[in-house]
């Protein structure tokens, strides 16, 4: 059973704003500048270029192809089905990772101490629900947490930049080339939610105007966001941001305005919260179109009659999730995510490279860029992470190898 659209451009546009400016712009700051120091615009800006980039091969590639599935999709008719496997299980597990990350800096936020891992996993179930009961439910709710998240980062920006400092910020480290990309890499995971609309094809209304459009308007207001807090940053607490786990929350309090950051964090939990709902849902839609190929179990393909949802898969992607926040801690999350994420997006664009001439919207050098941009950005993560990611890629692939294996011998058979 298809999927029904009912996405509109403003729907679309939330959803990928409500990916994007998630807990990153709450939390990053720390161990970006960490990274890259005094350079920490040059990072965001290395990670603007190669989001570009990637938007606008995801951008291309949706409107050529409208159904849902994301790259999984494009990969496998632009480049062949392994591709596309590589890209699809990429996905899964990359997003899978950033659900639990948002779970666990949403309950960091709002959870009493000691009760963040129940806290994360009430939060997932809740969403899960949600998600099941349709498709407009999920991007009414995404607007409703956008606009709380854009109010918090707002009274940051304007306490930020109106008040005067008692004393000159503490300096910012110096940068280095490998930390200006080490921190673009970790800006990167920020920017990564504008997927969520290009997986969304299938229920998107006239997606072939529709996804361009509403890609190049959640990147472009979700950087115009990251430019003024990190100005913000920058300029109020300078190096001490290093240390900082609530950053936007000592802006405020550095202000003398204590009273205001009670605001903040609880902006920072609905942008944790409206991150991880876009999130289930991209994951929900990669995994049905992967079980319709039998890349996962057929079992995750079916579509509610009622809602017409994934509900199967996305429940399924909800009780992953569960089980993470329980076991996991947040930088292994955001080290893994990361890592899927970056190689997901490499094959976008290569996908795209190969679209011919009469499907092409944008140059292919923005391709090539991407491609690039993914390669240098992914050797900056941590060698554990980039470790563990490439078992479980290979874990993947040994599981197609099998099924195919064994559908070969059922087809075979006498029997078959």
């Amino acid at each position: 059973m298809p999927l029904a659209r009912r996405l509109t451009l403003a729907d679309a546009v939330a959803i990928g704003l409500g990916s994007m400016i998630g807990a990153g712009v709450f939390s990053v700051w720390g161990p970006a500048t960490a990274a890259a120091g005094s350079g920490l615009l040059i990072a965001l800006a290395v990670a603007a270029i190669v989001a570009f980039c990637n938007a606008m091969a995801s951008a291309q590639l949706a409107a050529a192809h409208p159904v849902a599935g994301g790259t999984y999709t494009y990969a496998r008719i632009e480049i062949g089905p392994w591709w596309g496997f590589i890209a699809g299980w990429c996905f899964v597990i990359g997003k899978l990772a950033s659900c639990a990350a948002m779970a666990m800096t949403f309950a960091a936020y709002a959870a009493p101490a000691g009760w963040e891992p129940l806290v994360a996993a009430g939060a997932v179930a809740a969403l899960t629900t949600v998600n099941c009961l349709g498709v407009t439910r999920t991007a009414l709710a995404t607007r409703i947490l956008v606009v709380i998240s854009l109010l918090g980062l707002a009274v940051v920006v304007a306490v930020g930049f109106s008040s005067a400092p008692d004393a000159s910020p503490t300096p910012l480290p110096d940068p280095t080339a490998y930390g200006v990309l080490q921190g673009a890499g970790l800006l990167f995971f920020a920017f990564a939610g504008y997927a969520r609309i290009a997986t969304m094809g299938e229920e998107v209304v006239n997606p072939a105007h529709t996804i361009p459009r509403a890609v190049v308007l959640a990147l472009t207001g979700a950087l115009v966001v990251y430019v003024l807090v990190a100005l913000v940053v920058m300029t109020t607490l300078g190096g001490d941001v290093v240390t900082s786990s609530a950053p936007l929350a000592e802006v405020v309090e550095g202000a003398g305005l204590p009273a205001l950051a009670p605001v903040v964090r609880v902006a920072a939990a609905a942008a944790s919260l409206g991150a991880l709902l876009a999130l289930l849902t991209g994951v929900g839609r990669t995994t049905l179109a992967m079980a319709r190929e039998s890349d996962l179990p057929r079992f995750l393909r079916a579509v509610h009659p009622r809602w017409q949802v994934p509900h199967r898969a996305e429940i399924a992607a909800g009780l992953i999730v569960v089980a993470v926040v329980l076991v996991a801690d947040l930088r292994g999350a955001i080290g893994f995510s990361s890592f899927g994420v970056l190689l997901y997006y490499l094959i976008a664009n290569a996908a795209a490279f190969r679209q011919p001439a009469s499907a092409r919207r944008h140059p292919r050098a923005l391709a090539v860029v991407g491609v690039l941009g993914c390669l240098l950005l992914v050797n900056t993560l941590p060698v554990v992470a980039s470790l563990i990611g490439t078992g479980v890629v290979l874990v993947g692939v040994a599981y197609r190898m099998l099924r195919l294996r064994l559908s070969r011998r059922r087809s075979d058979s006498p029997e078959g």
